[in-house]
């Protein structure tokens, strides 16, 4: 099957963010008086909008974030991203061979478009996304594990859900692209294989990615 669409996460797919931010979630969390481990971060949020650290706060102890929590939080991230942030090793090359191709791609993601920005600036992955590539959580009323986000990139791009794949490396994207009717793949560089049930294949570096889809 020749993809019309290639839809990448971006946290941990396009830029290696999960670390710097998840560290950052945890020890903010935990400041807070919630205690959160690194791992614990990885296994609630990954790949979720930040809503749902509100919400799973608030669930398991009865208190609410502060009103700042999400600014705060940014900052923070930001400015970890300036000094450590580097593309996903080989995520270029694979780019480079879609744009070769002639095969659409654009982001999907749980973060702002604030964060998405500022990632690909710092990286200099801006160069290889147009504005109306980048779909944010933000642009939709339910983030992942719901299918809203990659039905409105196919959308936006003009291309039906089938003929789509995402590249996904958290059990809740993988379980938005499933509910969207799409093809995906898992990126195992951060979660284990068995954590990313369901996909049509998994792959632990992005020269595997290019063999996949080709």
């Amino acid at each position: 099957m020749r993809y019309e669409l290639v839809i990448f996460d971006n946290d941990g797919v396009l830029v290696d963010s999960e670390p710097i931010a998840n560290t950052i979630l945890a020890g903010y969390l935990t400041e807070l008086g919630h205690s959160t481990s690194y791992e614990e971060s990885l296994r609630d949020y990954m790949g979720s909008a930040v809503h749902r650290v509100h919400d799973l706060v608030e669930e398991r102890g009865g208190e609410k974030l502060p009103a700042d929590f999400d600014d705060t939080l940014h900052a923070r991230i930001f400015a970890a991203f300036q000094q450590d942030l580097t593309p996903v090793p080989g995520v270029e090359d694979v780019l480079g061979e879609l744009v070769a191709d002639g095969i659409p791609y654009c982001v999907a993601s749980s973060s702002s478009h604030e964060r998405i920005r500022v990632s690909h600036r710092v990286t200099g992955l801006d160069q290889w996304f147009e504005e109306e590539w980048i779909f944010s959580a933000e642009d939709v009323g339910r983030g992942k594990p719901a299918p809203d986000l990659f039905l409105l990139a196919a959308e936006r791009m003009g291309v039906a859900p089938e003929r789509c794949v995402v590249i996904e490396d958290s059990p809740l994207g993988v379980e938005a692209a499933r509910a969207a009717g799409m093809d995906v793949y898992g990126f195992t560089s951060m979660m284990p294989a068995d954590r990313l049930a369901g996909v049509n294949g998994h792959f632990s570096d992005m020269a595997q990615l290019r063999e996949l889809l080709a």
